[in-house]
């Protein structure tokens, strides 16, 4: 299975004492010119390090570029409204020509909660909140009828065409979640053995929701060396992956380069 190569736009690092903050623009660029499939943009309200909006961030890739993917990487549902989120969704698929990959999670604790506080939103219930939105937001994207989750009757418009939405997260909840709602699921840190025994499930999982097996992204860390990394994207080739989005290290001009030549090579 040929797999699709992503990159992360330079928005954002785990790392306070090394924020990455690039050329959002030239990056988009370089991505499209050098044949990746896609880019995709970090999202929370107050990080651990810096962090650019994600919308903004996205509308900017897609206003520089004609055919790329433009992926939220992911987008913390909870932390808004299911109706703006669904707004900025349609607003984005609109002025990017259907390109979009929508990622949702419910965040990494390591941040902590302050962005939530700062939201007004319930750290501990965002997996519920998730959900609720997840069941939702197609119908609030397309322009459909929807009834949120406090009885309010919405219908936004224009509507959209639904992109895929791919639920994050290496816990069996989310796995779960990516069954039940998603078009896919997004895996971070895992190796081939372990996709392959996720992929076993999600697919017992969507059995028992009556939907397909979702798609399966895997997020993996590190440069290093062109062939040793086209040789572990083949085995997540075999493993099943559809996509791996390789995320690098403060030089995010290098990283790009780097990825470009991996694609050329697979």
């Amino acid at each position: 299975m040929s797999v699709r190569l992503g990159a992360f736009l330079p928005t954002s690092t785990p790392d306070p004492a090394r924020p990455v903050l690039g050329d959002v623009r030239l990056a988009a660029r370089l991505a499209e010119d050098g044949d990746l499939d896609s880019v995709w943009a970090t999202d929370h309200l107050i990080a651990s390090a810096p962090m650019l909006d994600s919308t903004v961030t996205l509308a900017t890739a897609a206003a520089v570029t004609e055919r790329i993917g433009i992926g939220y990487g992911v987008m913390l549902l909870a932390l808004r409204p299911a109706a703006w989120a669904a707004k900025a969704v349609s607003s984005l698929q609109y002025v990017s020509g259907d390109r979009l990959l929508l990622g949702v999670g419910t965040g990494n604790p390591a941040h902590g909660d302050i962005g939530w506080r700062a939201a007004e939103r319930s750290f501990p219930d965002r997996g519920r909140r998730t959900d609720e939105s997840l069941r939702v937001l197609p119908d609030l994207i397309a322009g459909r009828p929807a009834t949120l989750p406090d009885g309010t009757e919405a219908t936004l418009a224009p509507g959209a065409t639904v992109p895929p939405i791919l639920v994050a997260g290496d816990g069996s909840r989310a796995r779960r979640r990516a069954a039940e709602f998603g078009d896919g699921w997004v895996g971070i840190g895992q190796t081939p053995a372990q996709v392959r025994d996720a992929a076993v499930e999600l697919a017992e999982l969507a059995s028992g929701f009556g939907r397909p097996a979702p798609t399966i992204t895997i997020v993996a860390f590190g440069s290093g060396e062109v062939n040793a990394a086209v040789d572990e994207l083949g085995r997540f080739g075999d493993a099943g992956v559809e996509r791996v989005l390789l995320a690098g290290g403060d030089d995010w001009r290098a990283h790009l380069d780097f990825l470009v030549k991996v694609r050329a090579q697979l």
